[in-house]
């Protein structure tokens, strides 16, 4: 499974209602939209080992919440390796930086 959470760090709240699309390594994107806590629970449930690319719309969210975004659209790009079951993507999103790591 592949679930992703997204912090604005300038608010200092979950960011609710971002678009986010997964790209799996055969080219079929997978896509949803933060819930109120910031959460996509499951973009995909089949893992398939390969590079992956999660893609969020930060201009759209920026333009909801009244912020100047330096950054329109923020890729994440990973490596899925055989024999793990499930990956968590978190984003912290500022107007000017953002930063991601795996998370647990």
């Amino acid at each position: 499974m592949i679930s992703t959470h997204v912090l604005d760090a300038a608010l200092g709240n979950p960011a609710a209602d971002v678009p986010v699309t997964l790209t799996t390594p055969d080219g079929v994107e997978h896509t949803a939209v933060t819930d109120a806590d910031g959460r996509v629970a499951a973009l995909v449930t089949d893992l398939t080992p390969g590079r992956h690319v999660l893609r969020f719309d930060t201009a759209s969210y920026f333009a909801t919440t009244g912020q100047q975004g330096f950054h329109p659209e923020v890729l994440i790009v990973f490596e899925v390796r055989a024999g793990r079951d499930h990956y968590h993507v978190p984003l912290l999103l500022a107007p000017y930086a953002y930063s991601t790591y795996r998370g647990s």
